[in-house]
């Protein structure tokens, strides 16, 4: 146990040594109040950790460090707080997480339990010891193990003597020990002492690195150094040989100053450096310096060298060979000749040679664009310099000159700075003249030739194709003349509207050229163009768009469906935007599917842009998107929906055609109606005579009304109505047929009349089981004075006739009852004679649509009987009698019963 060192016991020596520190020097009052303060701090809290740590656990060793792969062992040491009730058999250890197995451990004692781990090979791992009691496990103490290796012999020293400042030096230490580790270099003088070399040990430099540094003025200067390093760690040390190194050797002065860099008026491609040597470095050897010029226009740099005597300060050097009008960037360097060891190089300056004029011409084009109203045009001309070497000197501006072709005297001149310009020409042809200047001179004149608006050029060249490589793009043409031998390229970016934006390039002696893909974004569309040159003439173009690498456009098309149709459906879309294109399109891929049904499509080409859907389900909904396609694949627009009719235009046609048909029949039914209601009125409707405001008599209006006031209830209420059983033709032959007989009877009128009136009576009417009772007897009695006429045949057809010529009138003749005869045979012989008059100017039958009030009349007949009438008379059957509601003489609507054919005979 007292092998181990315990870390409270080393503090707890240490705070006594800072005590007794205490009471040596001499203080003043207060510095020795503030110092037993202290004390009687430091003594509590030590007095509080020693009860702790013997209440509760100890580890030891702590914090060890071990070699990697070998045996670790450790101790836990229970204290007074937990004894008697625990013990060591109560400690369980764990490394990091995870549980250590039973068979490392040894019980010590009651108090003590050691851990033995075998093969240790973590870099750095937590040991911690527990106490398990109850079930319980509670943490004591832990400590963190490190393992390593023990130093390697360091090698490979190396030192540099930067002069009056500093000497450093630097090794390897080989492999890496993973623990701290210390290192001491020692710089020995040796001397020989006979065949004995003796080393003498004058400073040491200490580090935890692989470098360490000596620094002024503690830098002997000699050649009988050596310098030796030694590591050490825990685990053990290691010391290098003591390498000699001479000082002399490893030398290193400071960057020289550059105190001038300039250029001489009139001597060309020539600039003069002077610099200083750092007085600590003029020696009494040589020292060697190296200029170092770089030409801004290249990027490329040459070095000088240059020798200086010792003692020299200042050195002056001419760098000849220069290009005109070119920076350089100029820096320097020494070293002494003994020394293995350059300086860094000093600040770079910069100087410009002597201008000279611009020896090659510029490159230049120019963009047309087409002339207005007014025959003025833009000609937008740019320019660059040739990429010839040597450069062609500073340029401070250009001079362009225009003249028209056929008047040179008309010579216009502008100055410009910029590399473009733009000129407002008429429809003429002009030449124009371009020169680039500087202090020396100005360079040859590039010429060219802008032709009239009314010029026509040649097409030389039939074809132009493109293709690319890996890293080329690849155009070529072919042309009709082989001697043209000088071409444009010119090329820019289809969405650029800008002229000045546009790239071009001269081609001599090719129908070919390869511009590396760098020169060109990917996934852009590029226009370009090929114009041949003959002379001083720019011939018709050939013009072409590529693109350098393709991708998938960047968004679909969007589908428009319009109006669906009943089986079909026409789909529009716009083209993608040129941006978003990404390629050449190929052709577009129309996809539709019904709602649960199977997705079809359909490819057309990429100038299509409108596509007609058929055989489609009537009344079902769809699915539609549309996928724009290149060569490097598609992309697939927003997906639409529609729906289908139930019908077509041509069902809606079938069916609303005839409907509309039967609605403007039915309204020309209607105007016709409004228009001719009177006649149809008249027509089914007739206006019927009213006895009661017939001139022909004066009705009795005092007896009438008389009638109307002694019963309303009576008058022709129980009137009977005949209705004749024969057909309509065949009624008015029987009644013709009926006054023959009469008429040929009549020679005994006198005596057979009221027999014959009878008969005739009986022809015309059917026989009637009904009889007029007494309230028709009645009624006839008060009528019979006031209705004494009677209706002949004639006047029969005379109101047929006036049904259907208004002015036709009934004549009633007022006869006697005797008479009647008379007036039918002069009838019946006059009909011969007007028959064919009357009823071919009135043609009822077939002309005229027939009355059916007057055909009423015809068929039924009422016979209004005298009280003073015969016998006889009052005795005729009458055929099929109806009651009629009660007469009222001039009263709106009431029922009336026209008499024809009737003779009523009164007694008076």
């Amino acid at each position: 146990m007292s092998t181990f060192r315990y870390p409270h016991m080393e503090k707890q020596r240490d705070v006594w040594k800072w005590k007794c520190k205490c009471f040596l020097p001499i203080f003043t009052k207060k510095e020795m109040f503030n110092c037993w303060i202290w004390i009687f701090i430091l003594l509590c809290r030590r007095s509080i950790a020693d009860e702790n740590s013997t209440r509760d656990a100890d580890i030891f060793p702590s914090s060890p460090e071990i070699e990697r792969g070998s045996t670790l062992k450790l101790f836990c040491v229970l204290g007074k707080h937990y004894t008697p009730h625990r013990n060591a058999s109560h400690i369980i250890w764990k490394l990091n997480r995870e549980l250590i197995a039973q068979e490392n451990y040894n019980i010590v004692n009651e108090t003590v339990s050691s851990i033995t781990i075998n093969n240790f090979t973590h870099n750095k791992a937590h040991v911690k010891c527990f106490i398990k009691y109850l079930g319980k496990e509670q943490l004591l103490v832990h400590t963190e193990v490190k393992s390593g290796f023990p130093p390697d012999t360091p090698r490979n020293i190396s030192c540099i003597y930067d002069v009056d400042i500093k000497l450093t030096c630097n090794w390897t230490s080989g492999r890496e020990t993973n623990l701290a580790t210390n290192y001491t270099l020692h710089r020995k003088i040796m001397s020989v002492q006979g065949p004995i070399m003796q080393e003498w040990k004058i400073s040491v430099c200490q580090s935890k690195t692989e470098s360490c540094s000596f620094h002024y003025p503690n830098i002997p200067f000699g050649d009988n150094l050596c310098f030796q390093v030694k590591a050490e760690n825990v685990l053990g040390e290691a010391s290098s040989d003591c390498v000699p190194i001479n000082m002399e050797e490893i030398e290193r002065f400071q960057p020289p100053e550059i105190l001038s860099l300039k250029k001489y008026a009139g001597i060309k491609q020539l600039l003069t450096v002077t610099w200083k040597i750092p007085e600590k470095s003029t020696r009494l050897l040589d020292v060697k310096c190296q200029i170092r010029y770089r030409n801004l226009y290249l990027n490329s740099s040459e070095i000088d060298t240059v020798m200086v005597a010792s003692g020299e300060e200042i050195s002056t050097h001419n760098l000849t060979g220069l290009w005109d009008s070119t920076e350089y960037l100029v820096a320097i360097r020494c070293i002494s000749v003994e020394s293995k060891l350059w300086s860094e190089w000093c600040k770079e300056e910069m100087a410009t040679t002597e201008d000279k004029a611009p020896s090659e011409k510029v490159d230049l084009w120019r963009v047309i664009e087409s002339s207005t109203s007014s025959g003025n045009r833009s000609v937008y001309l740019m320019w660059k310099l040739l990429s010839n070497f040597p450069p062609h000197g500073r340029i401070l501006g250009y001079k362009i000159q225009y003249f028209p072709e056929n008047n040179a005297a008309l010579q216009m001149t502008n100055f410009t700075s910029d590399k473009k310009i733009t000129l407002l020409l008429n429809e003429e042809a002009y030449i124009i003249s371009l020169t680039a200047y500087n202090s020396a001179g100005n360079s040859p004149a590039a010429i060219l030739r802008i032709p009239s608006t009314d010029e026509k050029s040649s097409q030389i060249i039939e074809a132009v194709r493109t293709f690319t490589t890996e890293e080329e793009v690849i155009l070529e043409w072919t042309v009709s003349k082989p001697e043209v031998t000088e071409y444009v390229v010119e090329w820019y970016e289809e969405m650029e509207t800008d002229p000045f934006c546009r790239s071009w390039q001269y081609i001599s002696n090719s129908t070919k050229w390869k511009p590396n893909k760098k020169n060109f974004k990917s996934f852009v569309c590029y226009n370009m163009s090929v114009y041949p040159i003959y002379g001083n003439k720019v011939a018709a173009p050939y013009s072409i768009q590529t693109y350098v690498q393709e991708k998938k456009p960047s968004e679909g098309p969007v589908a428009d469906t319009g109006f669906p149709g009943k089986n079909e459906v026409t789909i529009k879309w716009n083209e993608i935007s040129k941006d978003k294109r990404n390629g050449f399109i190929n052709n577009y891929t129309i996809f539709y599917k019904p709602e649960g049904g199977k997705e079809l499509n359909e490819t057309v080409n990429s100038d299509v842009l409108q596509y007609t859907l058929r055989s489609l389900q009537a009344n079902t909904q769809y699915t539609v998107y549309i996928m724009a396609s290149n060569r490097a694949g598609g992309t697939s627009g927003e997906p639409k929906t529609f729906k289908t009719l139930k019908f077509n235009k041509e069902d809606v046609i079938f069916i609303a055609l005839p409907v509309g048909l039967s609605m403007l029949f039915l309204l020309g039914l209607w105007i016709t109606c409004i228009m001719k209601k009177h006649l149809f009125k008249k027509v089914c409707w007739p206006d019927v005579p009213n006895p009661a405001e017939s001139v022909a008599v004066q009705w009795p209006l005092d007896t009438a009304m008389g009638v109307a006031c002694e019963d309303k209830t009576r008058g022709l209420e129980n009137i009977s109505v005949l209705e004749d059983c024969f057909p309509e033709e065949e009624h008015e032959r029987s009644l013709l047929m009926d006054c023959e007989k009469c008429v040929s009877g009549s020679t005994d009128i006198n005596t057979n009349e009221a027999q014959n009136i009878s008969e005739y009576k009986l022809t015309l009417l059917n026989s009637d089981k009904k009889i007029l009772n007494n309230e028709e007897q009645e009624v006839a009695k008060h009528l019979s004075p006031s209705m004494p006429y009677i209706i002949t045949d004639q006047d029969f057809r005379s109101q047929i006739h006036s049904a259907l010529i208004p002015s036709k009138k009934l004549q009633p003749i007022k006869m006697l009852e005797d008479d009647l005869c008379d007036s039918q045979q002069i009838s019946i012989k006059n009909e011969e004679n007007d028959n064919e008059e009357v009823l071919n100017r009135e043609d009822f039958s077939e002309k005229s649509p027939f009355n059916p009030y007057l055909r009423n009349s015809v068929k039924t007949r009422e016979f209004l009987v005298s009280e003073n009438l015969s016998e006889h008379s009052k005795n005729e059957p009458k055929s099929q009698a109806t009651v009629l509601p009660g007469l009222q003489q001039n009263v709106v609507g009431q029922s009336y019963i026209t008499l024809d054919m009737v003779g009523l005979a009164t007694a008076q």
